[in-house]
């Protein structure tokens, strides 16, 4: 008789698998009981799948502390896992948040939205705790075949079905490229667990070309997850045609479980290998830095901008990577937990443009801000200022670790170029300053802004303000995922 694997490390992927399906049953129902209202069962819908993310995250923070391996050593829990996994819940819970109000006013309020994003979230949170090529594999297209829907999920928009179909199309060349690389991986070596790569590669001598050609196929595949360059066509179009708080989620949870993959796998089985994929990792970096700088400087649409704006920030958590060693991850986590919050706000600030019934998405329409909204106006500058690193918003703090463990690493022009590129974007970023407060508006905004919005908005501005005061959290969170990785 088969034994019965241990489901502990499990649990809150297990719950979040249970919630989705007593979700799908309870909105069928719920649905045929209300009539045509899917206004109310898309809300009631939301609000229970808010609530399982932050149970997920509540039964997340107890496995602290410790590495348990189980489903015959594909799937694995750690601190690592644990911290990036809390991160994804939290975007993924905010973005329900602040979808709503849209998604009622665009009539696309149907109970499947909020599922779809808590089973991508589900597929998230099995990549992150991945230790089996495989696994991971399972993990990325789970959350991939929701996100294909999601970006395509205001049917009756063309750009909005536009931006799916391109995005379904590109993940799928990445993802072959991701099969043929684990194929090679798996051809060269006879396993696809991590812990058993990890020995092999970690025991010296000579490693196959088809190895190499393996991890290269895989980097490929991971890049176009987190929208690195040169693997980054499809995110300004994606960006820009989805709905725009589809794509304040596409911008942090998704983003953020990728990059927390990234780190798994090329410090985990593939540590040993540093000096042969250090230098891919430096150029991909280097080049979304640089192209994160310069392509938005021409960007009128402000979600193309924040498009080219995510590339550059892959661009500076990849630094963290190429470094290799625990305090680049420990300022790359730091990074991309400021970044969720920078982020996120942003969005919810984008959000707020609209005129009567329609968004407007001008960067130019956000002229004179501050004469007519001043509480929204000094929202979108503080985000700006702490997206451009200027101290002491969080920004600032996130740039700065990513660039302390480049220097200490002995990685000068990487830290160099990194900075140069921060000082390109800025531009950008204090445009849209100059625009908010010294530019007269042309037609002023809607006044009102939705409660939940409001809400997101002040507990991210406050976050990123005030984080120079009680940074403990989140610098001991990075530091001890970072610890865990690099157990010697």
């Amino acid at each position: 008789m088969a034994e019965v694997p241990n489901l502990v490390p499990a649990l809150p992927e297990l719950f979040l698998a249970l919630s989705i399906m007593a979700l799908l049953i309870f909105g069928v129902f719920q649905k045929g009981a209300l009539a045509d209202e899917d206004v109310k069962s898309s809300r009631l819908i939301s609000y229970l799948g808010i609530l399982v993310l932050v149970l997920a995250g509540l039964l997340e923070t107890t496995l602290t502390g410790t590495r348990l391996v189980t489903f015959s050593n594909m799937f694995v829990s750690d601190p690592f896992a644990v911290f990036c996994k809390v991160l994804v819940l939290i975007g993924s819970a905010l973005a329900i948040v602040i979808s709503q109000g849209f998604i009622e006013r665009h009539h696309m309020a149907r109970f499947e939205y909020p599922i779809l994003i808590v089973f991508a979230t589900l597929g998230m949170m099995l990549m992150i705790s991945a230790n089996d090529l495989i696994s991971l594999y399972l993990g990325l297209e789970m959350q991939s075949l929701a996100l294909y829907v999601i970006a395509a999920f205001q049917r009756d928009d063309t750009r909005s079905t536009e931006a799916g179909l391109k995005y379904f199309v590109l993940g799928a060349v990445a993802s072959g490229m991701l099969l043929y690389g684990s194929s090679l991986i798996y051809g060269f070596t006879g396993t696809t667990n991590f812990d058993k790569l990890a020995t092999v590669f970690h025991a010296g001598g000579g490693v196959n070309i088809g190895v190499i050609f393996g991890i290269v196929f895989i980097l490929a595949g991971l890049a176009f997850k987190v929208s690195a360059v040169p693997f980054h066509m499809w995110t300004p179009d994606v960006y820009e045609g989805a709905p725009t708080p589809i794509t304040a989620f596409f911008s942090v949870a998704p983003k953020i479980a990728a990059l927390a993959l990234f780190i798994r796998v090329m410090v985990g089985p593939f540590g040993g290998l540093l000096a042969e994929w250090q230098q891919i990792v430096v150029f991909v970096s280097v080049a979304s830095m640089v192209l994160g700088a310069f392509a938005a400087i021409n960007q009128t649409n402000i979600k193309r901008l924040m498009a080219y704006s995510s590339i550059g920030h892959v661009g500076y958590a990849l630094i963290g990577l190429a470094v290799g060693n625990q305090a680049g991850v420990r300022g790359m986590l730091i990074y991309l937990a400021i970044y969720l919050f920078m982020n996120l706000g942003t969005f919810g600030c984008i959000l707020c443009m609209r005129r009567g019934d329609r968004m407007v998405e001008g960067i130019n329409d956000l002229a004179g801000l501050g004469k007519t909204h001043p509480m929204l106006a000094l929202a979108v500058g503080i985000f700006m200022f702490s997206m451009a690193g200027i101290p002491p918003l969080a920004g600032f703090f996130g740039k700065l670790y990513i660039f302390l463990a480049a220097i200490e690493a002995k990685l000068y022009a990487l830290a160099v170029i990194g900075v140069l590129s921060s000082v390109v974007a800025a531009f950008y970023y204090l445009r849209i300053v100059q625009l908010v407060y010294f530019s007269d508006p042309e037609e002023a905004l809607d006044r009102p802004v939705s409660r939940d919005l409001g809400l997101v908005i002040t507990a991210t501005g406050l976050i990123i303000v005030l984080f120079f005061v009680y940074p403990t959290p989140i610098l001991s969170g990075a530091a001890a995922a970072a610890a865990a990785l690099f157990p010697g």
